[in-house]
């Protein structure tokens, strides 16, 4: 079964034809909102929204372990992200769809372990080379091909703490260290989901040029992402339904 995590923009599929949702508990607190389990082209999978449903739960407080906890325990294998981020790169512009491979943490102070206490088991140190599954990646890819999308392949995300958005001054340093785009929320999430053995990828909507660069240069204005993220989520809920199809097949 796949599961989708919804992150800013993507609160809700309705696409879906919900089955039923569930509330779960975890060793590690809540999730951030119930798990919604429905079909796809007749296929089941289960999503839960990152920021919870009205989008309350700022990044630097998403309980990802528990998110993630909660897919693992219902028996989910592959976990795809959908995040929101700002193009560093020029070829980057609002509205383009990013499958990232390399991810560079910058955030501080999160739950980023499910190790985070002494017991009689080894600690688990995991390679973290490649931090998204190429398994998945390609399935992420395939779906946005068959959907006739447009697509990057490949990208370095930046995991900024927030919820504030970056200075110009950072953005050039992100991209100095080789970022291509700037979110919030790959990390902890992606080192969490290969602790416990979930395939992880993601699909990276560009909803604004990042500080500092092109239309962004004096300041980002809210209501231009607005308007791209409205028109970006319809074309994602339908690589989704793409996506969900060909799971598995």
């Amino acid at each position: 079964m796949l599961g989708v995590i919804g992150g800013s923009g993507l609160t809700q599929l309705e696409t879906l034809q919900i089955t039923h949702k569930q509330v779960v508990r975890t060793p590690y607190g809540e999730p951030s909102g119930a798990l919604v389990f429905g079909h796809i082209a007749g296929k089941e999978m289960v999503f839960i929204a990152r920021h919870g449903h009205g989008h309350t739960i700022p990044p630097h407080l998403v309980n990802y372990r528990a998110n993630l906890w909660a897919l693992h325990d219902l028996g989910v294998k592959d976990v795809v992200s959908i995040a929101t981020v700002g193009g560093i790169h020029e070829s980057l512009f609002p509205g383009a769809l990013v499958v990232p491979d390399q991810i560079i943490d910058y955030t501080w102070g999160r739950k980023s372990t499910y190790a985070d206490e002494v017991t009689e088991h080894p600690v688990k140190h995991i390679d973290f080379t490649e931090p998204y599954s190429s398994n998945l990646r390609d399935l992420c890819m395939r779906a946005l091909h068959d959907s006739g999308e447009t697509f990057v392949d490949g990208g370095v995300y930046a995991t900024t703490q927030g919820p504030r958005l970056e200075t110009a001054a950072e953005i050039n340093r992100l991209e100095r260290d080789g970022a291509t785009i700037v979110g919030m929320t790959a990390m902890p999430e992606a080192a969490l989901a290969r602790e416990i053995d979930l395939h992880y990828a993601a699909i990276c909507v560009v909803a604004n040029h990042a500080a500092g660069r092109a239309s962004s240069q004096h300041g980002i204005r809210y209501q231009d992402i607005d308007s791209v993220l409205a028109d970006a989520m319809v074309r994602v809920r339908k690589v989704l339904a793409q996506l969900v199809a060909i799971h598995g097949s």
